[in-house]
Order: structure tokens, then sequence, then C-alpha cells
């Protein structure tokens, strides 16, 4: 890992530990709520893993807390500024794509803002997000594909595409150049079913 990246573990694992902890969970609590192996969280939260998004947002679905409150520490200003190159990078693509969240809401109602580069061969694939959730993407360069629930777009430079975030979808480069695109995502009440049915647990 980079510099960056090793930062980035280490203040996710840090809060995952201290999420774990004020549940009162075990690590093998936490490890079988998420679907993960016990060997796998301890290097999460050790920050010796760079999480995948597949992974952290099985944590934050087991924890009950939105994707943002992994990746950051809690907002203290009513505005937050993030300086270029200062985002997130939580998605590295085999051809050298990155996947940065720029910026997020709190809870319970979770708004994501994300700046997504895909190199030519690149493409990623994410599993359905919790009910609810829409996502909103813009391209500004290149060309993408998208595929959501069960039909493909394709995406040129200032095309949107507005699509359900809680079936599976993926992106994927179509051209010969890099594709470059924003991302909003909208997760109504993310975390809160988790919330409820882990206190009745």
């Amino acid at each position: 890992m980079d510099m960056n990246a090793e930062i980035l573990a280490r203040a996710i694992g840090a809060r995952v530990r201290q999420e774990r902890k004020t549940r009162g969970w075990t690590l093998d609590q936490l490890a079988e709520s998420a679907g993960l192996s016990r060997r796998m969280l301890v290097n999460v939260e050790q920050g010796a893993a760079n999480p995948s998004v597949g992974t952290l947002l099985n944590l934050s679905a087991a924890l009950g807390v939105g994707l943002p409150a992994l990746v950051e520490p809690p907002a203290r200003r009513s505005a937050k500024p993030t300086r270029s190159g200062e985002g997130a990078v939580l998605w590295t693509g085999e051809f050298g794509g990155q996947g940065v969240l720029v910026a997020s809401t709190g809870q319970p109602d979770i708004v994501e803002l994300w700046d997504w580069t895909l190199a030519p061969g690149d493409r990623h694939e994410s599993k359905e997000h919790s009910a609810g959730t829409r996502e909103l993407l813009q391209v500004h360069s290149g060309s993408v594909r998208v595929a959501a629930g069960g039909e493909a777009y394709e995406l040129g430079p200032g095309d949107a595409l507005s699509f359900h975030g809680d079936l599976p979808h993926s992106y994927a480069a179509t051209g010969t150049e890099p594709a470059r695109f924003s991302l909003a995502v909208f997760e109504p009440g993310a975390g809160s079913a988790r919330r409820i049915e882990n206190t009745h647990d």
C-alpha cells in the first residue's frame, strides 16, 4: 500500500474497532454478522488490509453505520471541504482506475459523492445496496457502460443516468481512453434496519 492507502487503512481499522467495542461485540460476532473471516476482520482492524468497497459495505451494514462513517472522522463543522487529492480512494481497478469518495452527508439519509476514473479495460461490479438506494451518474469524459436492473446503457461525455442501486450493477470503460464520471448515491435510512435488528438479538 502507498502512504495514503496506509493512512486510510489505519483510520478504517480504528473506526471499525471502535464501533465494534462500543457494541460489546467480539471479533467473531462482527465477522459472522458481516460475512467475513475472522482473519480478514483482524487485518482490517489492524490497518494491515486495504478493504474492498464490498467489505466496507458489509461492515457498515453489520455495524448499522453508513459507509462514510467508516472512512472519515465525524464532522465537527457544518461545512467540510475536501480538497483535490484528499478524497478516500476506496476502489482501485486492475488497469489503474480509481473510485474516490469525495463528500458525504451523515445518517440517517446518506448521500455520497464519488469521483470515478476507469482505465480502458477496467470494470467495477457492485452488489445491491440497501433497499431504496438510488444512484445518479454523469460522464465527464470517455465512454462508460452501466449495467443496472437487467439493462445496459452506453454513456458518453455529458450523458447522465439515474438508476436503482438496490439491484446488482456495474460500470465499465468501453473506449480506448480513460473514462471519468461523477456518481451520487442516495441511501435512505442507511443502517437503520440493521440497528433495529441488532437491538432484538
